[in-house]
């Protein structure tokens, strides 16, 4: 009985914590805003120059040596944030100027603060992220879209600084935006949503496995990896086993991975081909689907999904072998290295130029 109510209480003194960190953070990002704001002002006026900056680091250092951040390099990156997203649509800030007027028995000061300008971002998006997520996109991200869509992730995956660096490395942007994901009628029936869950291609160069392996050797590398496994997939897979038993008849068969997946109240069934994909594999595929359907799956939970997680596929083949299935499977590929992403970004511009071209 203690052990239950200390655990409540731990609970609560997380919940707090994080709240307050939550909070410290939208107030340090909506202060990066308006100094980046300040400066940014001061220069398109010619009111400021680089001494200036060199200036106002030198004395921010001086006078408060324990304000971290605030060197000249940091200073441009406050502006360079302000820049970058006052003009974006998707921030949508409350940029309703605050003018700060208050008395002070310094005239100059007076002057000063009754001159300064600032705008609020605590309600926006761009305050759900840490200022260490921001240094990434602004470094690594070319285009609104592209940045939006790493922002859009963080918030929503609630992933690290490093997976998004890896996410980026990866060409994500570029993967859904050439993604060619197609599911089949039944599995779009049953879970419209699937579509924004499950990818037509996976990234596994964590798993660092040689060019010909086996599906022993993917399977066994997963369950190691299975936390950076699950970043790829997305953070609402719950792992539930490896070689998972079900019995038919008199007889064992065993399913590669088994995932419940929160959003879509579902068991999903994952088989690991380490060759091309071939249209009997759907064949097993589908009898664990009924399998799981008629012996493990809760009343309350929607039907399971059948994944087929080929090395190589053709997307002709696919098409051809989901046309008259009845179940909700999908055929999606891996790859065991990072893609060039120099190769992604430009089959993205001639994606986009191929669609201007046809308006």
């Amino acid at each position: 009985m203690l052990q239950k109510e200390f655990a409540e209480i731990i609970y609560l003194i997380r919940q707090a914590r994080s709240k307050a960190l939550m909070h410290v953070n939208t107030e340090l990002i909506n202060l990066y805003w308006n100094v980046g704001g300040y400066i940014s002002r001061k220069i398109a006026v010619s009111a400021w120059g680089d001494r200036t900056i060199d200036e106002l680091a030198e004395v921010i250092q001086k006078e408060h040596p324990d304000l971290k951040g605030f060197n000249r390099s940091g200073l441009y990156r406050m502006k360079r944030f302000y820049e970058i997203y006052a003009q974006s649509t998707f921030v949508s800030p409350v940029l309703t100027q605050v003018q700060i007027s208050e008395s002070q028995p310094d005239e100059i000061v007076s002057t000063l603060l009754t001159q300064l300008e600032t705008s609020d971002i605590r309600g926006s998006i761009l305050a759900r992220i840490s200022w260490s997520h921001h240094l990434v996109l602004l470094s690594r991200t070319k285009t609104e879209e592209e940045r939006e869509f790493y922002l859009r992730l963080c918030i929503k995956e609630n992933i690290r600084v490093r997976e998004l660096e890896r996410q980026i490395s990866s060409g994500n942007f570029e993967r859904v935006m050439m993604g060619s994901l197609k599911l089949p009628p039944v599995l779009n029936e049953i879970h419209p949503e699937a579509a924004n869950t499950l990818k037509d291609t996976y990234i596994f160069e964590f798993l660092h496995l040689p060019e010909h392996h086996s599906e022993r050797d993917l399977q066994k590398g997963i369950v190691r990896q299975m936390k950076n496994f699950i970043l790829e997939l997305g953070r609402d897979f719950i792992f539930i086993g490896e070689e998972f038993k079900i019995q038919v008849g008199n007889g064992d068969f065993f399913i590669d991975l088994l995932f419940f997946h929160r959003g879509l109240q579902c068991l999903v069934a994952i088989e690991l081909k380490a060759d091309k994909f071939r249209p009997e594999h759907l064949g097993q595929l589908n009898f664990y689907l009924e399998a799981l359907d008629r012996d493990v799956k809760k009343s309350n939970e929607n039907p399971s999904i059948g994944v087929l997680l080929c090395k190589d596929n053709d997307s002709e083949v696919v098409e051809y072998a989901l046309s008259r299935t009845l179940s909700p499977t999908m055929v999606t590929e891996y790859k065991t290295k990072l893609p060039d992403k120099k190769l992604l970004q430009q089959k993205l511009r001639e994606l986009f130029d191929n669609s201007n071209e046809t308006v």
